[in-house]
C-alpha cells in the first residue's frame, strides 16, 4: 500500500522579514505558458528601447594642457593613474579618481612623441622633437628638490615613438630605426632597419615579448625579432599606416590604424591577407587599442570620432563624439575594461564608458539578475528586425552623416564599374580581387 504525503519546506514560501518579497511559486512547463515567446519579445524590446535611452557615455573632461594631447600611456599597476604628453612638450600625470591633474613636468622642447612606463611603475620615458629619450621617477621629487630626469639620453636622430618591454628593464624607440635600449646604457644594445623612411610607431608583444610592430612612412608594417636582431617580415599597403596594437590575448594578432579610413586586423604567420578589415572611420584613423579580454578594440580618428569595434565584425558597436571635441590623436582602453581615455586637439583629456549604458556604482542583486535577464532577451531577439534597428541606430554629427552617405555612393560605383568590366569581357580575363586583397601591395620576408 503507498501512501502519498505532502511534504513542504517553509524556507521556500515564508518571508524572513516583513520587507521582503512575498515568494510565489511557479509552474515552468511550457504548456502553461502559450503566450511566453510573445511575452519574452515584448520586454526584450523594451529592454533594447531603455538601453539606448540611457546610453549616456560621456563621464568627464581632464583639462589643463596649453596644448593638444599628443600620448597618453597607462600606469601597470594602478588604474587610477594616466600619464599623457601634449604638443607643447609638457607631461601630466592624472588621478582618474580625484578627476585632476597631481603632477606637472616641462619634459621637452617641441612636441612630446612618445610615453610609456616600466613594467613595474616605478618609472616613465618620454621621447620628444629635441632628439632626447628621458627617464622620469614615477613619483614626484622630495620638498625642496628640483624636477630633474633619472637619466637623459641625446640621439643624433629625433625619435618619434616608445615601448616598453612587458618583463625586462628593455625599451625601444624608433625614428630613422628601430633601437632597442638597456635601462643602464647610453648607447642601444641593437639597432634594426628595413628601409630608408622613417618609423612612426614601435610596439612590444605583451605575449611574446621579444616580437616587435614597426609603421613606417613608406606604407610598410614591419615585424622584428629581438633574439636574432633582424627583421622578420614586412607587409606593405596601399597608403600609411599611422599606429598598431598587439591583442593582449591572443599573441599573433594585431590591428593597424590606418590612413586609409580603415583598420585591418592582421594574423602574423600568414601576411597575405588580413583576418578582418574594419571600416565606419570617414577619415584617418590616428590610435588604436585594445580592450584588457582582447575581444574588443577602440579606435581615434581625424573625423572627431572615436569607435569601438568587436574583433570579428567589419563595423563599429559604438561611436562616441561630443560638439567640443576635434581631431582625436591618442586613445587608451584601461586596464579594467570600464573605461576609454581619448586625448584630442582641443587640449582635453576625454572620459567614457566601454559600455555607453551602464550602470556605474554598486548594482543590487535584483539589478544583477534584472541586467543579466535582459541582456538573454536581447541576444535572444538580436535578429529581430526590430530589435536590430533600434540596437543598432546611432546619431552622428551632420558632417560625419553625410561623408558615410557620400563615400556609400562612392563604394558602390567602383563596385558597379567593377561589374561591368567582369561581365564585358573575356571570361576568366579580368580576376575578381575580394575585399581582404585588395588593400595589400606586397609580402616581402
Amino acid at each position: 500500500m503507498k501512501v502519498k504525503m505532502l511534504s513542504r519546506n517553509p524556507d521556500h514560501y515564508v518571508r524572513e522579514t516583513k520587507l521582503d518579497l512575498q515568494r510565489v511559486p511557479r509552474n515552468y512547463d511550457p504548456a502553461l505558458h502559450p503566450f511566453e515567446v510573445p511575452r519574452e519579445y515584448t520586454r526584450a524590446l523594451n529592454a533594447v528601447k531603455l538601453e539606448r535611452v540611457f546610453a549616456k557615455p560621456f563621464l568627464t573632461s581632464l583639462d589643463g594642457h596649453r596644448d593638444g594631447v599628443n600620448c597618453m600611456a597607462k600606469h601597470p599597476k594602478s588604474l587610477s593613474t594616466v600619464l599623457s604628453g601634449a604638443c607643447d612638450g609638457e607631461v601630466r600625470i592624472w588621478n582618474l579618481t580625484k578627476r585632476e591633474c597631481i603632477r606637472t613636468l616641462q619634459a621637452h622642447e617641441g612636441f612630446v612623441r612618445g610615453i610609456c612606463t616600466d613594467f613595474c611603475g616605478t618609472s616613465f620615458f618620454t621621447v620628444g622633437d629635441d632628439k632626447t629619450v628621458k627617464q622620469w621617477k614615477m613619483d614626484g621629487p622630495e620638498y625642496g628638490e628640483e624636477e630633474e630626469p633619472l637619466h637623459t639620453i641625446l640621439g643624433k636622430t629625433v625619435y618619434t615613438g616608445i615601448d616598453h618591454h612587458w618583463k625586462k628593464d628593455i625599451f625601444a624607440t624608433c625614428g630613422q630605426q628601430v633601437d632597442i635600449w638597456d635601462e643602464q646604457r647610453t648607447s642601444p644594445i641593437c639597432s634594426m632597419t628595413w628601409g630608408l623612411d622613417s618609423i612612426s610607431s614601435v610596439k612590444f608583444n605583451p605575449i611574446e615579448t621579444n616580437i616587435l610592430g614597426s609603421c613606417a612612412s613608406d606604407r610598410n608594417i614591419v615585424l622584428y625579432d629581438m633574439r636574432q636582431a633582424t627583421p622578420l617580415k614586412k607587409v606593405i599597403l596601399d597608403m600609411r599606416t599611422n599606429t598598431l596594437c598587439w591583442n593582449p590575448m591572443e599573441a599573433f594578432i594585431f590591428t593597424a590604424a590606418n590612413e586609409d579610413y580603415n583598420l585591418y586586423t592582421f594574423d602574423m604567420r600568414s601576411l597575405d591577407e588580413p583576418v578582418k578589415v574594419h571600416m565606419d572611420h570617414v577619415s584617418a584613423v590616428l590610435d588604436v587599442d585594445y580592450s584588457p579580454t582582447g575581444k574588443e578594440f577602440v579606435s581615434a580618428s581625424f573625423d572627431k570620432s572615436i569607435r569601438i569595434f568587436p574583433i570579428d565584425r567589419i563595423h563599429s558597436r559604438e561611436v562616441y563624439h561630443t560638439k567640443r571635441m576635434q581631431h582625436v590623436i591618442s586613445v587608451k582602453w584601461t586596464s579594467d575594461n570600464k573605461y576609454i581615455l581619448c586625448g584630442s586637439d582641443e587640449m582635453n583629456i576625454r572620459l567614457w564608458k566601454a559600455n555607453a549604458s551602464e550602470k556605474l556604482g554598486v548594482l543590487t542583486s535584483r539589478e544583477k539578475a534584472a541586467l543579466n535577464y535582459n541582456q538573454k532577451l536581447k541576444e535572444k531577439f538580436k535578429y529581430h528586425p526590430q530589435i536590430s534597428r533600434i540596437a543598432r541606430h546611432r546619431h552622428l554629427p551632420k558632417t560625419i552623416y553625410s561623408q558615410i552617405k557620400e563615400q556609400r555612393i562612392m563604394k558602390e560605383a567602383r563596385q558597379r564599374k567593377e561589374m561591368n568590366r567582369i561581365k564585358h569581357s573575356k571570361p576568366g580575363s579580368i580576376p575578381f580581387v575580394p575585399e581582404k586583397k585588395k588593400h595589400i601591395v606586397a609580402v616581402v620576408k
